[in-house]
């Protein structure tokens, strides 16, 4: 891609998050628009070239600003537009043998969906429950169906990976554009909604650890000139600063660790001169880090540096630093060995927690909710999801991207469990036939 449509895109968005802050309507638009577009692409195309998965590229990376921004024709925009894009690719472009695991662990949600049907109380509106507990799920089992095996080059996954970073910026600027004031919204070493947009903390920070890799691995590996690789850093570390703004932990703990193996893999795998250049960059992104770590620090009057030691606003620290986290995977376990055949059946963990305390309090971990909700054989549906990018690697080693999606995946969905379309996605993408040499 040339610098001049590069810089193009990314201004763009810059200037679509400023237009939508002070022009809220557009929001809806540009839902609308995704959708729309999205469609005529992929039916135009007929799929020929994997057009699914960079309109769910863009989706994925647009649906946390669609929901702060009331831009969402449905909050399960995201996870039902990628269902029906996925369901096109397939009607399009079949799918791999390799795809039986995720035809069983579809089997085996069925049981805890009928047991949920006699299970959850009809004033509680049981069939919305049943699907915003079951989308998730589906929404991954779907994706993962299309998307194993199917053959793609590394420079597509740049591409991919550009299409989810670029309605982050557009979020990142309308956060920033909420709170001017940072020291006026600071209310003490909780997650903070005034400084995320007005939104849940937790999905802003995940989605912004995300933009993060996403950043810097276009800096690593797509720049072409020094000034597209000190843009791309820029933009990676203007991310870890409004994430770290949002006191949700999370999300940049797993955006972290995915730099943190990608950057692994690429030094094992680089010759010596190419170690000798990764030395220099790791060296920049350390000093980038440290300064952007002390700038959030001196701001927040040290207020971050205790929410990540888990000390409240006094510096005393809390007896619960997973912010009540480990009470919810408690109960669920609990629930488990209670029901530990077929489970309590879907959603119904989340009417017996209000029942319990008065007020509604959803999952957090979708490990522990697996296992309550659908039982034993949750678990079996959980050994798949574990083992299967797992073995399939071993056959597509060249997919270096393989355990950076994974990990996004393993601990997106034990913070934030799959309350967005993200780690359904990028858990799909990790099973992608990924090659370096062109089609």
């Amino acid at each position: 891609m040339q610098n001049k449509h590069y810089l193009a895109l990314l201004f763009s968005h810059i200037l679509l998050g400023i237009l939508i802050f002070f022009v809220p309507f557009l929001a809806k638009i540009y839902g609308f628009a995704i959708l729309g577009i999205g469609i005529f692409i992929v039916m135009m195309t007929k799929n020929k070239n994997n057009e699914v998965l960079y309109v769910c590229s863009y989706i994925v990376g647009s649906e946390v600003f669609l929901r702060m921004t009331d831009g969402s024709p449905n909050h399960e925009f995201g996870k039902y537009s990628i269902i029906v894009f996925m369901l096109l690719g397939i009607m399009y472009s079949g799918f791999s043998k390799f795809a039986t695991p995720y035809w069983i662990f579809f089997v085996l949600l069925i049981p805890s969906i009928f047991i949920a049907t006699d299970a959850i109380a009809y004033d509680l509106d049981f069939r919305n429950k049943i699907a915003f507990n079951i989308s998730g799920p589906v929404c991954l089992g779907i994706a993962s169906i299309y998307a194993i095996g199917k053959k793609i080059t590394v420079s597509e996954v740049g591409d991919l990976l550009l299409l989810i970073g670029l309605p982050i910026i557009s979020m990142a600027v309308f956060v920033s554009l909420y709170t001017i004031d940072i020291k006026s919204a600071l209310i003490g070493t909780g997650s903070n909604s005034d400084l995320s947009g007005g939104f849940g903390p937790n999905q802003v920070a995940t989605i912004l650890g995300l933009g993060m890799f996403v950043f810097l691995v276009r800096g690593l590996l797509f720049s072409n000139s020094k000034l597209i690789l000190l843009l791309n850093l820029l933009i990676a570390f203007y991310f870890s600063y409004r994430g770290f703004l949002t006191f949700s932990r999370g999300g940049m703990m797993t955006g972290f660790a995915m730099i943190g193996i990608f950057i692994f893999l690429i030094y094992f795998h680089s010759r010596h001169s190419g170690k000798i250049k990764l030395n220099y960059l790791i060296i920049i992104m350390s000093v980038l880090f440290f300064l952007t770590w002390s700038y959030t620090s001196f701001l927040t009057d040290g207020l971050i540096y205790k929410r990540y030691a888990g000390q409240n606003a006094k510096g005393i620290e809390k007896k619960d630093i997973f912010s009540g986290r480990a009470e919810l995977a408690g109960d669920e376990i609990e629930m488990f060995l209670d029901n530990p055949f077929f489970g309590i059946g879907v959603g119904k963990g989340t009417e017996i927690r209000t029942q319990k305390n008065g007020y509604l309090t959803a999952s957090h971990d979708e490990i522990t909710r697996m296992l309550a909700e659908h039982g034993s054989l949750g678990i079996v549906a959980l050994l798949i999801l574990l083992f299967t990018p797992i073995l399939f690697y071993f056959g597509n080693k060249q997919n270096i991207f393989m355990f950076c999606f994974f990990m996004f995946w393993l601990l997106t969905i034990n913070h934030a469990a799959m309350r967005t379309a993200s780690p359904c996605f990028i858990y799909a993408l990790a099973l992608l036939n990924i090659r370096f040499d062109e089609k």
